[in-house]
């Protein structure tokens, strides 16, 4: 997180800086990347066309970090979203389509971040359910509050809150189970 040279740093991105912008994006793309690399191989033109989008509308964004957290990964979202509805149409028409949205979506958790590599954390994201496996995923990854994960998900705080107890205490069950502690192996790269 950028912190409390966070209203500067926008404030010249909106004018053109392109240093500024480039600090934004060098803050965030990792975590977006990551987010949206869990549902399949398309990660990077899901991120790009995500980018596009806030560059577009950067001008127009007020908020402090927490709120520009929370807008681009609503972005990102609905890129995400759009891209899988162009998968599913072209899957009716009979032309490839990939399974970036799939019953499960992946996600993560600051327990496996400590514990296994990033392929092996995304594994293991893979094997929750797409709720908590998504609410995880942006509080852990994303680093968005709870209020700002509910009204991305159209959820209430307390469900978000719970399914991030489940997701947590599922993805630390299935470390456990395969023998993984804390400090075992590589830890995530954030």
């Amino acid at each position: 997180m950028i912190g409390e040279d966070f209203e500067a740093v926008l404030a010249d991105a909106q004018r053109g800086d392109e240093a500024a912008f480039a600090r934004l994006w060098r803050d965030l793309n990792p975590s977006l990347l990551r987010y949206l690399s869990l549902g399949g191989d398309n990660a990077e033109e899901i991120a790009a066309e995500t980018w596009a989008t806030v560059v577009a509308g950067l001008g127009r964004f007020r908020g402090d970090e927490a709120g520009w957290r929370g807008w681009v990964f609503t972005t990102a979202r609905r890129r995400a979203i759009d891209a899988a509805r162009k998968r599913t149409r072209e899957h009716r028409l009979g032309w490839k389509a990939s399974t970036w949205m799939s019953d499960e979506v992946p996600d993560c958790a600051e327990i496996a971040a400590d514990a296994m590599s990033t392929q092996d954390a995304v594994a293991l994201v893979r094997r929750l359910p797409a709720m908590q496996a998504e609410v995880v995923l942006l509080r852990v990854v994303a680093d968005l509050p709870v209020a700002e994960v509910a009204k991305l998900l159209g959820r209430t705080p307390g469900a978000v809150r719970v399914a991030a107890h489940r997701g947590l205490q599922t993805l630390a069950t299935m470390l456990s189970d395969a023998g993984v502690t804390p400090g075992d192996s590589e830890p995530l790269r954030r």
